[in-house]
């Protein structure tokens, strides 16, 4: 029986918050009643819960949204939007942090820090300063005692996670490893130099990449000479959120919607750069995270949440956006199951069925008209449907792709997604596989193709000499076939028992009837009742296995 210890007050806080918001499986649980058919609460409910036990649940939550293998559209829908409802820290409280922080006065670094924040989370909160140099930038200060409170709600998600656990949610996947990850990751977002070389990563990637239009995109720059862990200096950019600003013409642009068609191809090159080329993306690239710049640029700001891909990964997601676009359940299948990390056994013809089923609605529409993320998240789901475990980085990719999607269609409404895509492909699948050094990579394929041409007649020759000489043993593991090899015993036990009782009972009648001295006689009753003892035996068996069908 789960139960929460009565020597914290944060504890019976988190009980209070929860039974307040009634979540009647916690109630029976916490009153040592029963509990039917255990669930985790409602989204709404969940994420009021969240917002009620404070900024560390709700970076929780924010993580959880990033995982639609993990909970339904309904879930992701209610955490997205998740906000910690926190006043901003009085100015006193955070000038004393930056002071601590600089070691030094704040006249000694700033010219001018303004006392009201621009924006306030649940980590931090944001005020525009000047340097003594004059530049303008943006004083990202952490909450003083945030990280106290932090410390001590990890040590209180394990007994969370526990109670989960007792859920047909928790059973289904490993709880205590979920929230150990999503703790260390609040834990890191802690950290605001792992921000700033996040944010240093991502500007360099833009800066080299493989194609012009996402050296256009503006990351701010980081002042490593004022940062720490709980101050991020960033370079201050002015402009606003993209879907409200009104659009100017560069020289060289004629309309409005060319000006935006050329924005939505620097996105979708940006973002197809750092996922399939760099393996390192921005994972929240929603309509606050993108500006519209004063100059007429495009700045991408907030690189806290980043995703990270390996080659491996790459290389299949690339091949899984084709077989979107061709509406190829088969082929969908299979490189889901590539992804996946499970162990157990799983259903390909299931799987292969749930996505044909679901592929089956966007036949008759115009391939211009798919929404993509929408279609990977529907995948995401049916994975997690058929217990299928995937990489906890694809629910980054998934909803980073969707924000990017979204954005785009509200900023351009006459956007061709489809179009956008396919001319990426090849390059994509270009550098993936011959990647930015073609001679290198040739000389390797040659090396390989020596190496097989030398080693393949050799191998030929073995294989040719075991088959002749009928010395040729074959190594081969099947997945499940224990259990049939123990069904097949059993059946040549029982056949083998049943014969050994047939010629005892024949043999007991012959010398029965042929029994000429008591010894003999003898024999033969001690052979039937051996007989009848093992048939009886091997009856009970038979019904007890439930197979006697």
């Amino acid at each position: 029986m789960f139960s929460l210890p009565q020597t914290s007050l944060r504890q019976k806080e988190i009980a209070e918050v929860v039974l307040s918001n009634g979540w009647d499986y916690m109630k029976g649980l916490l009153t040592l009643g029963k509990a039917d058919n255990p669930q985790i609460p409602t989204p709404e409910v969940l994420r009021k819960i969240l917002v009620e036990l404070g900024p560390f649940y709700v970076k929780l939550g924010q993580l959880l949204s990033t995982r639609p293998d993990l909970l339904p559209p309904s879930y992701i829908e209610a955490l997205t939007a998740l906000q910690a409802q926190v006043p901003p820290v009085a100015w006193t409280d955070i000038e004393a942090l930056i002071i601590e922080q600089l070691n030094q006065p704040i006249e000694g670094v700033f010219k001018y820090i303004n006392p009201q924040p621009v924006a306030a989370g649940s980590i931090g909160q944001i005020h525009q300063a000047t340097l003594l140099t004059g530049e303008e930038v943006a004083l990202k200060v952490q909450r003083p005692g945030i990280d106290k409170i932090v410390a001590q709600d990890s040590s209180l998600i394990k007994v969370i996670a526990d109670l989960v656990s007792l859920t047909e949610f928790g059973q289904t996947y490993d709880v205590a490893k979920l929230a150990d990850d999503f703790t260390k990751a609040v834990i890191a977002e802690l950290d605001f130099t792992l921000e700033g070389k996040y944010t240093d990563q991502l500007r360099q990637n833009m800066l080299n990449g493989r194609w012009k239009e996402p050296k256009e995109l503006v990351i701010p720059k980081v002042y490593w000479e004022y940062t720490s862990s709980k101050m991020l200096v960033l370079e201050w950019l002015y402009g606003k959120q993209i879907l409200t600003a009104d659009i100017s013409l560069p020289i060289g642009t004629s309309t409005v919607q060319e000006r935006k068609e050329h924005i939505t191809k620097m996105l979708f090159r940006s973002f197809f750069q750092q996922m399939y080329l760099d393996g390192f993306f921005h994972a929240d690239p929603h309509p606050g995270n993108i500006f519209y710049l004063h100059d007429g640029k495009v700045a991408l700001i907030d690189c806290g949440m980043v995703g990270h891909l390996d080659p491996r990964t790459q290389k299949i997601l690339t091949e899984l956006l084709l077989a979107i676009v061709d509406l190829d359940s088969q082929r969908c299948s299979q490189l889901t199951l590539r992804l996946s990390e499970s162990v157990q056994p799983i259903n390909l013809v299931q799987l292969e069925v749930d996505y044909e089923r679901m592929f089956r609605k966007y036949y008759n529409l115009n391939l211009a008209s798919l929404n993509f993320s929408e279609i990977v998240y529907e995948l995401l789901q049916l994975a997690r449907r058929n217990k299928l475990k995937l990489p906890g980085n694809l629910g980054l990719y998934a909803k980073s792709l969707a924000n990017l999607e979204g954005v785009a269609r509200k900023f351009n409404p006459e956007v061709n997604i489809l179009a956008e895509v396919k001319p990426l492909m090849t390059d994509i699948f270009q550098a993936q596989f011959i990647g930015d050094t073609p001679l290198q990579s040739t000389l390797r394929t040659v090396l390989d193709l020596k190496s097989f041409s030398l080693k393949s007649p050799r191998q030929v020759e073995v294989l040719l000499d075991g088959l002749t000489s009928e010395t040729l043993h074959l190594n081969l593991r099947m997945r499940d076939i224990e259990p049939l090899r123990r069904s097949v015993d059993n059946s040549a036990n029982r056949l083998s028992f049943s014969v050994i009782i047939g010629s005892m009972i024949m043999g007991a009648a012959i010398i029965s009837a042929n029994a000429s001295t008591r010894q003999l006689f003898i024999i033969s009753n001690v052979l039937f009742a051996a007989a009848s003892f093992i048939g009886l035996w091997l009856v009970v068996g038979i019904m007890r296995s439930g197979r006697i069908k």
